[in-house]
């Protein structure tokens, strides 16, 4: 995330910060080795302050295509998964480069690299652009990890707000996903009482804890 203290949040789109950037992807690549993990979330960052975003846009997006291209060489020789996460700007962060999944999907091409993938949070994906059945048929073939929340109060899926989880679920088994789903919600009380939700979404299913369902047919 580069240095929070001073505001930022990542460093792969920021003009000049390209060394910062790679001692921090290094040091990633070490933990993630360490704890076996085979994902990296790599951040964007922020517009810089003061800068207007369509002036700077040009620049940041070569910047970005770069460091990721080199993050995709650094990826391959550890079997590890690189990941673009669009965060939204009206609620989240003003000041975030990547914004939405068509802005990370372009940005993908033009790097063309099969190690880097699509973190779909949809939280973000919802409050930029909605239609999510579309845009999780569309930009499936390039996610890598899926995140969710409920909207617009971020806590979990059984909450009030905007997604029917179930359907969304659903939709993600017909499309064959077998990744992860992060929780990436405040809970409304303590992490053991925020995954009651789940729980009863089994229930519903017809499974026992922990049972997929081919399992259960």
């Amino acid at each position: 995330p580069g240095d929070l203290e001073a505001g930022e949040l990542g460093l792969a789109a920021v003009p000049g910060r390209q060394a910062a950037f790679r001692q921090g992807l290094e040091a990633a690549v070490h933990y993630a080795r360490t704890v076996g993990c085979p994902r990296i979330h790599v951040m964007a960052g922020r517009v810089p302050l003061g800068t207007d975003r369509a002036a700077v846009a040009g620049e940041m997006e070569t910047t970005f295509i770069e460091n990721l291209r080199y993050t995709a060489d650094l990826l391959s020789q550890e079997d590890m998964i690189g990941l673009l996460e669009p965060i939204n700007n009206r609620i989240t962060d003003p000041h975030y480069y990547l914004n939405t999944p068509h802005q990370a999907a372009a940005i993908l091409e033009k790097v063309g690299r099969p190690n880097l993938k699509l973190q779909l949070d949809l939280f973000h994906c919802q409050i930029m652009d909605g239609n999510l059945s579309h845009n999780l048929e569309t930009y499936f073939p390039l996610i890598g990890h899926i995140q969710i929340a409920q909207v617009p109060g971020r806590h979990e899926p059984d909450s009030p707000g905007e997604l029917n989880f179930p359907y969304i679920f659903e939709l993600l088994e017909s499309l064959g996903y077998t990744g992860y789903v992060g929780c990436k919600y405040t809970p409304k009380g303590d992490t053991l009482e925020g995954l009651g939700w789940l729980r009863s979404y089994w229930e519903s299913r017809g499974l026992q804890h922990g049972e997929t369902s081919k399992a259960a047919k």
